[in-house]
């Protein structure tokens, strides 16, 4: 018999965004432990250091584009699911299902075919010729990784379906297990059988296809949508649907590849005009720290991501069924979390920046690797606050069915803002340009942020006095 989702209009909100929002969280904070735990090795491994460490930084956004392909198929899918149960048209919640895994499969395999027909250009497109060492380390790392993209992509997808049809347990579970590999394995590969970069990406692939393997089980098995074989059948205008509810979660993250890919190339042009990092032995400084902070940064966005991801479900039945009162108190809510994230990350990154950096190899690095690393802390997330609001904005606007809102908002803060920022101000304070192009992003993106949260809550005041008056 196929379970009813009515609960989610029903069970008090704060309940409900601790059974959905914590395992959302803990599987987007594992998922991001898949490369900072990398990186952490690689920085302790003294015959890599900082050479490894920039090469993953290299790598990095062009994992997080396989991401980007992945999060749009199933947050558009797991949005469309809970619109749907919500009005209780399951045969189209089932569709929707059947047709994400078909685009994933389909996706995930010319996505790994690119990467691999293209490898060394796109290595250079993200900076990584900042010099010959780091150059080496990248296309190692890179092409193992890319080997590993369809497990990727796939389990990333299946985990916002996998809350959709009501189990967040099961979608953090199948994503733990996976990194609990990859931990296991990284020392090993890296320190015992002195694989190197290849070790760090074959530990994280191995992580991938367990995780992957685990969604096709639950695929299996689905308690409230499982598909049918019908429902494989491809059909556009779901698709397109689907796509269209999650081209959100495509755009905030493929927007922010643009932005790190004109952050790299800025510290790797700007970095050859600095007095220090233009000498060889320290080029590679700039864009390996940027890369540590950004991966500190993922962390804490992977927290404000997944409270407000783990939502969507309950945010979706919720407009679906139109009880728009349990939205504004879960919007609410969510903002007031988001806020104290934010609050704690910045305590982080302004008291402890040395005890943050000394994680990363700072002991087998020059001076010149910890000094510039504290001030990157400190100047590129002293904004952070505003950073976790403006992204929970995003992705609730897009739970409500706002994609054009959503999208714009997320746009304007990755690519007018991000890309244009760090383009324009390194040109008047070189690489500590690069380092102020965060804050003001994010400042200016909040002040929009919060016009689009007033527009909000004023509709959903009218909206429940208008209900109020019904008879």
């Amino acid at each position: 018999m196929e379970q009813s989702n009515q609960f989610l209009g029903t069970e008090h909100i704060g309940k409900l965004m601790r059974k959905y929002a914590i395992p959302c969280i803990i599987s987007l904070l594992v998922g991001a432990l898949y490369n900072i735990v990398d990186q952490i090795f690689i920085a302790n491994a003294s015959y890599l250091g900082s050479y490894g460490n920039a090469a993953n930084t290299v790598v990095f956004p062009l994992t997080v584009v396989a991401l980007a392909i992945a999060v749009m198929i199933g947050d558009g899918c797991c949005a469309f699911v809970s619109i749907s149960l919500g009005k209780g048209e399951m045969a189209h919640a089932k569709k929707s299902v059947g047709n994400a895994i078909l685009m994933m499969i389909a996706g995930s395999l010319l996505l790994t075919a690119v990467y691999l027909l293209f490898q060394a250009q796109i290595i250079a497109m993200f900076g990584g010729t900042v010099n010959e060492e780091t150059f080496y380390y990248a296309k190692e790392y890179f092409f193992y990784i890319s080997l590993g993209i369809p497990f990727y992509m796939f389990g990333q997808a299946m985990n916002p379906i996998i809350r959709a049809d009501g189990n967040p347990k099961f979608a953090m579970a199948s994503t733990l297990m996976g990194a609990v590999a990859n931990i296991i394995l990284d020392p090993v590969f890296i320190f015992v059988f002195k694989w190197g970069m290849k070790g760090a990406a074959v530990a994280t692939v191995i992580g991938q296809i367990i995780t992957a393997i685990l969604g096709v089980w639950y695929i299996l098995h689905m308690r409230t949508i499982k598909p049918l074989l019908i429902d494989l059948k491809l059909d556009r205008k779901i698709c397109g649907k689907t796509l269209l509810l999650g081209i959100t979660s495509f755009l905030s993250q493929i927007s922010l590849v643009a932005a790190m890919a004109a952050i790299n190339n800025m510290l790797r042009k700007y970095g050859a005009m600095d007095e220090i990092f233009d000498q060889a032995q320290y080029a590679q400084i700039p864009m390996a720290v940027v890369g540590i902070v950004m991966k500190f940064f993922q962390i804490v966005i992977s927290i404000v991501v997944g409270m407000a991801a783990g939502c969507i479900p309950i945010v979706g039945y919720n407009i679906g069924a139109g009880n728009k009162l349990r939205v504004k108190e879960l919007f609410t809510k969510l903002l007031t979390a988001e806020a104290l994230v934010g609050a704690a990350a910045f305590v982080l990154v302004e008291v402890f920046p040395h005890q943050l950096i000394s994680i990363f190899g700072a002991a087998n690095e020059s001076s010149y690797y910890t000094e510039f690393a504290i001030k990157a802390f400190r100047v590129y997330l002293c904004m952070i606050i505003m950073a976790c609001i403006n992204k929970a904005c995003f992705i609730f606007l897009q739970a409500m069915g706002k994609a054009a809102a959503s999208t714009a908002l997320s746009m304007l803060r990755e690519v007018v803002f991000g890309v244009g920022f760090a383009i324009l101000l390194p040109v008047f304070w070189g690489l500590n340009g690069v380092l102020y192009s965060m804050p003001v992003s994010d400042i200016l993106t909040f002040i929009v942020a919060v016009i689009l949260i007033a527009r909000t809550y004023k509709e959903l005041n009218a909206e429940n006095s208008l209900h109020f008056r019904e008879p």
